[in-house]
């Protein structure tokens, strides 16, 4: 069952109630990550594994995302600033109990290559904010893991 998001903005990342944020160097340089993140939606499924399809929708203004296990978000992008932010928030999904949703990657060059923060903020009722807590484990597992295939895509 489908539901509507609290639609916020970039300052939702700041004033969340559950925010996890990771951290990764790669080589690839920070135009081609960007370029992967932004302009090819359709990639995200071959190097972020929990990605089984992702098409952007609405000339670009938006994504429709399915994960791993029938998970399927339709976000809108709410900051694209070429190389270094890219964001979207999360208006529907099939997850119970979330009431808002915003990632952003943030790029920053890191010698040759590039520093990848990515930040997920969320809310909800206080039993999917507890559920999140050991989410946490799990998302910093699959962005090291997406991260360093994107590295391996980029440079290959």
């Amino acid at each position: 069952m489908a539901h509507r998001l609290r639609p916020v903005g970039l300052d939702f990342l700041e004033v969340a109630p559950v925010r996890h944020v990771f951290v990764r160097e790669i080589s690839a340089p920070v135009e081609a990550v960007y370029r992967a993140l932004h302009d090819d939606v359709p990639g995200w499924a071959e190097w972020f594994a929990q990605v089984r399809a992702a098409r952007p929708v609405d000339g670009g203004a938006g994504r429709d995302i399915t994960l791993t296990g029938g998970v399927r978000f339709r976000e809108s992008v709410i900051a694209a600033k070429e190389p270094e932010v890219y964001a979207y928030r999360v208006d529907v999904t099939n997850v119970p109990g979330v009431r808002a949703i915003v990632e952003e990657w943030r790029l920053s060059p890191a010698g040759t290559g590039t520093r990848v923060r990515w930040t997920f903020a969320t809310d909800g009722s206080a039993v999917y904010r507890l559920a999140m807590k050991p989410v946490r484990a799990g998302q910093a597992r699959a962005f090291r893991d997406a991260v360093a295939a994107l590295d391996r895509r980029l440079t290959a």
